[in-house]
């Protein structure tokens, strides 16, 4: 800055009335492109009034407010001593910093991202992410918001998890574990996080681009986070996603059988699956290709105690999880007929419409009609609110027990009937 720019700088920086005028002039001029348009300040002083004479040549006596148009500040300008110096230099002059309408701004902005590809794309040339580099450009425009550094940030931990997931060498990893390999934090793709929602985008795209087919589940639409995961190698529940079996066999997508569960099958033994295994299995065999499928845990506990070893059971326990979504569709790749008892509540009557409606293979509600509902009737009174859930009941074999529990207001427990 020479010594005349600076005289000028200090002229319109001694008086506050130009910060008002020159902040309106420089939003109008980002809007526009250029130097325009009228601004109105008002509740002037009279020291304002005194400075805005002194620059206009006008008289402002009196007057609370002024309209000041780009025409006769430019004008003013041009006849005071600072003539040489444009408006547009003015404004870099006050604000330190070009002043970029819209479209320079953008430009610019584009110019920006592209050195940052360019740099990008040159370094990972040759890298597993090289054959998803048109996916992770779509994807990282996405935060276009962001300031560039965190643009090139997440270009680079793109690149990272397309190269580490574990679908390329046909393993299945934990996403906290999967977190911590990747950038150092277990918690990095956590649900809400730039990089979380980053690694969901790229998911879904990975899924798309690689052709595979997601069963549709217009049943349970929350699972199909999971399932998308699990096809590039990703789990998203810990251990506790598992279910409990007694008396199936299980055979591998390699073609072999599961040996552990053979071995839990001849001691006839009940056994807790957690989905990092059933991941691996490619159907689940019974016997007489028939299983009880029980909600309750206790009730699962009584009813392998008194097996005999040619029966099979599963335990649901509650919300079905993507565990148990799984299982029913390993089971319906062998053909094999589920026999369900759920609790005879208006939860539990809307899950066991849920599981029929999506299982594809043979299956009928087992210890769910009305007979069974009024030996199972307990003193536990159902809200207003629950009993709602029973308008969403349209299987017909459920309606009798459905009506049943609405005129009783009162829910079933299926301990009694097992006893």
């Amino acid at each position: 800055m020479d010594r005349f720019e600076n005289e000028c700088l200090l002229y319109f920086r001694s008086e506050k009335i130009w910060a008002r005028i020159f902040k309106a002039f420089r939003k109008k001029y980002i809007s526009y492109g250029y130097f325009t348009g009228t601004v109105k300040i008002t509740g002037l002083s009279l020291e304002d009034v005194e400075v805005l004479e002194g620059f206009f040549g006008k008289n402002f006596h009196g007057k609370k407010s002024a309209s000041i148009s780009a025409v006769s500040f430019e004008k003013a300008l041009s006849l005071s001593r600072f003539r040489d110096i444009s408006v547009e230099h003015l404004l870099e002059l006050y604000f330190g910093e070009p002043v970029q309408g819209k479209k320079q701004q953008e430009a610019a902005w584009q110019n920006q991202c592209e050195r940052i590809w360019n740099d990008f794309t040159e370094r990972y040339s040759g890298t597993r992410a090289e054959e998803f580099f048109p996916i992770i450009k779509e994807e990282i425009k996405v935060i276009r918001k962001e300031p560039l550094e965190h643009w090139n940030e997440q270009l680079e931990l793109a690149a990272n998890i397309i190269a580490a997931l574990p679908y390329h060498t046909n393993r299945i990893e934990y996403l906290a574990i999967f977190a911590s390999h990747v950038t150092g934090n277990p918690h990095a793709f956590d649900a809400g996080t730039l990089s979380g929602s980053l690694l969901h985008r790229l998911v879904e795209r990975i899924v798309e681009k690689r052709q595979i087919s997601l069963p549709e589940n217009k049943v349970f639409p929350s699972l199909k986070r999971h399932r998308s995961y699990l096809s590039v190698g990703l789990m998203l529940d810990h251990v506790s996603n598992y279910i409990m079996f007694y008396g199936i066999s299980a055979k591998k997508k390699d073609g072999a059988m599961h040996s552990g569960i053979e071995g839990f099958l001849q001691e006839k033994d009940m056994v807790q699956v957690p989905l990092a295994v059933l991941a691996k299995w490619e159907k689940i065999e019974c016997p007489n290709q028939r299983i009880r499928i029980v909600e309750n845990p206790s009730i699962f506990a009584m009813l392998c105690e008194k097996a005999t070893g040619d029966e099979a059971y599963m335990c649901m326990n509650g919300q079905p999880r993507f565990s148990a979504i799984l299982s029913l569709e390993l089971l319906a790749r062998s053909g094999t007929k589920i026999y369900y008892a759920g609790d005879l509540d208006p939860e539990g009557l809307l899950i066991a419409q849920k599981l029929a409606s999506y299982y594809s293979g043979p299956f009928e509600y087992w210890h769910m009609s009305e007979e069974d509902y009024q030996k199972a009737r307990s003193g536990e009174v159902i809200s207003n609110k629950r009993l709602k859930i029973l308008d969403r009941i349209t299987d017909s074999r459920l309606m009798g027990v459905a009506d049943a529990i609405a005129a009783s207001k009162t829910a079933g427990y299926q301990e009694s009937i097992f006893e």
